[in-house]
């Protein structure tokens, strides 16, 4: 009874001080924010007034130059570049000219001290659970000598691996066999932990092998992005760290995501991207390639047109849709991506539609607050389309899948065996929503999830 209620006592006093902390941040936000107010309002004359709108005048057009850009060819693309690097470089001379650029520097200052406080106030320290796991006596790891440009061969993978009691399947460069008959079979042979280094692409496919039966499975940061190996706080840099789970390992539980029967560890991509891909010169001229292909499919005269269902929340027409396992901690289109979480049971839901140089300025302005974005949450997410068959970018890779595509998650299906000893994966700022900064300021009790820190 007393040992109940001393963590019953703990539990309250650690949640009274997140809470008196996250207050604390919360009321710093708004008087950061107040300080940039009376910043700007004691600085700007009439004419400072009419400079600073100016100034947002400059973004709006810097985003629809952006827009020109990437909707047409020829000289309005030319124009449309111009336009992007000849407003924000405008603004930086009249302001500099003007003599009110301290001023600016100072409100840019104070909003920025702002956003990093709100974001402080709604993170939470807490992170997916893991537990203590024994080394494995029978591991199999499958190894992709083409990935990442070469690391298996270059941190001599192999060797490293079979010091440590691994056996080790060669994938390629010659001979490349399906790594879910080879992974199936290793299983049969006897295996009791699968890994992999590899792609993303290869990591779903043995990932969800081990999966089916139950088994501890590592990932090898060895392919070229590793964002799963990202989001699980390995570190990328050096993948021979990532083979100290075999002898000192925790296991952490997370989700797989399910396409049309295909496992998948990060995102599925529709529209755009996933018409981009398909193309063979995209491999070796990506830039190139997304200028070529971009004008027709924002214009609606390339690709298809697509009809999504997350839930209750009916989308027409994305001209891109991506699908995650698991949310992003913010749906900015403009920024690079992080999920806090693997194990939430939810789908990620990102949908994109900008149909001209207004909607573009908007979003250069308020980002994933701008119209053209919708990001929701969702267990199943259904893709419909007129044709029989369309595009589809699966951790990646190009495929051609029927209608209707539906994604799901299986969750906290994967056991995943990482280094005890690991960088962790860094912390993604969420969104900021004002109106719980200003209900945690005055001490009003919100039962919204707060952004959680990872700590896997």
């Amino acid at each position: 009874m007393n040992e109940t209620h001393t963590k019953r006592t703990a539990a309250t006093g650690r949640a009274s001080g997140g809470t008196g902390q996250a207050r604390g941040w919360a009321r710093l936000a708004l008087a950061l924010v107040a300080g940039c107010v009376a910043v700007v309002v004691s600085g700007f004359d009439s004419g400072g007034w009419l400079i600073l709108l100016t100034g947002f005048a400059g973004l709006a057009l810097a985003g629809a130059g952006v827009w020109w850009m990437l909707a047409h060819r020829g000289g309005a693309r030319l124009l449309g570049g111009l336009l992007a690097v000849a407003a924000p470089v405008g603004v930086l001379v009249l302001y500099a000219a003007s003599g009110l650029w301290v001023v600016a520097v100072g409100a840019l200052a104070l909003w920025a001290a702002a956003l990093a406080s709100a974001r402080s106030a709604l993170r939470r320290p807490r992170g997916m659970h893991t537990r203590k796991a024994p080394p494995p006596k029978r591991p199999v790891l499958l190894m992709n000598v083409r990935s990442g440009g070469g690391k298996v061969e270059r941190f001599d993978l192999v060797k490293r691996a079979e010091a440590l009691g691994a056996r080790v399947i060669v994938l390629g460069p010659d001979d490349y066999p399906d790594p879910v008959r080879v992974a199936r079979q290793a299983v049969a042979d006897g295996a009791d932990l699968l890994g992999v280094a590899g792609g993303d692409g290869t990591q779903a496919l043995v990932a969800a092998v081990a999966a089916d039966h139950g088994l501890p499975f590592v990932v090898i940061a060895a392919g070229t992005r590793n964002h799963f190996a990202m989001d699980l706080g390995l570190d990328r840099a050096d993948p021979l760290h990532s083979l100290d789970a075999l002898t000192d390992g925790v296991e952490l539980r997370v989700d797989l995501g399910d396409v049309g029967g295909r496992p998948f560890v990060n995102t599925v991509s529709f529209g755009a991207y996933a018409e981009i891909v398909q193309s063979p010169e995209y491999r070796d001229a990506k830039a190139a390639t997304v200028l070529e292909h971009l004008p027709d499919l924002l214009a609606g005269e390339a690709g298809t047109t697509l009809d999504v269902h997350a839930d209750d929340t009916h989308l027409h027409a994305p001209q891109a849709l991506l699908v995650s396992n698991n949310p992003y901690a913010r749906a900015d289109p403009l920024g690079g991506g992080r999920r806090p979480r693997l194990d939430t049971g939810q789908l990620g839901v990102i949908g994109v539609r900008v149909e001209g140089p207004g909607q573009a300025a908007e979003l250069v302005l308020l980002g994933e607050r701008a119209s053209g974005i919708t990001s929701v949450t969702s267990r199943r997410v259904t893709v419909e389309a007129s044709e029989g068959h369309i595009p589809v970018a699966v951790d990646g890779e190009a495929l051609d899948l029927p209608v209707p595509v539906v994604c799901t998650l299986r969750p906290r299906a994967l056991r995943v065996r990482v280094p005890r000893h690991r960088p962790g994966a860094a912390y993604a700022p969420p969104t900021v929503d004002w109106r719980r900064i200003v209900a945690l300021a005055i001490g009003r009790n919100d039962t919204r999830t707060t952004q959680e820190t990872p700590d896997v």
